[in-house]
């Protein structure tokens, strides 16, 4: 299963996200492994790292950093994997010397690909950035843009889209095979 997991700052996504993955696994008792995507580049984004590691403490995550190139990521064994979050991935490959810059799109479909191969589920995180009115300049215009394209390729083939609104989660797709055919999303 293929869970897109979306919704503004601080709205609760992560822990939902974390709830879902922890969901999924115990059936079989798979294992979890949570692709962390934030670079800890100034004091908020490591208090941020610090607070996302203790809300996942005592759930048994197997944690890997990996802040460009997803696809080269080796998972030890296919269980349920928790990518947090789309926002930064994206980022990090526009703007970080290592990242895929303008081939960030197909490089970051490529990861996801291949973690869709490397998993029986798969949960994503992402953020909604869209729709706040701001005319931004040109770079954040694209990296907007690149999200989006992003987003959009993933909603069309995950199973199940939930946005989280307060806590709340308001599912906009559930049930549904993703799209089958990849190329009609490129």
């Amino acid at each position: 299963m293929f869970i897109l997991v979306t919704g503004g700052s601080g709205s609760g996504k992560s822990e939902y996200a974390e709830n879902r993955a922890v969901e999924l696994s115990r059936p079989e008792g798979l294992k979890l492994s949570y692709i962390a995507t934030m670079f800890p580049f100034d004091q908020e984004s490591r208090e941020r790292i610090l607070r996302h590691r203790a809300m996942r403490r005592d759930k048994h995550f197997i944690t890997w950093e990996q802040y460009t190139d997803l696809k080269s990521l080796c998972l030890p064994e296919k269980g349920v994997v928790l990518l947090e979050c789309m926002s930064n991935l994206v980022a990090n490959e526009i703007y970080r010397p290592e990242g895929a810059g303008e081939k960030a799109v197909e490089e970051i479909w490529a990861g996801v690909r291949g973690l869709l191969e490397k998993c029986v589920h798969l949960v994503v995180v992402t953020n909604e950035i869209f729709s706040d009115g701001i005319h931004y300049g040109e770079e954040t215009r694209w990296y907007q843009q690149v999200l989006g394209e992003i987003n959009g390729r993933m909603a069309g083939r995950a199973d199940q889209v939930v946005e989280v609104v307060y806590g709340i989660p308001v599912v906009h797709k559930e049930g549904q095979e993703g799209v089958e055919d990849e190329t009609a999303l490129e």
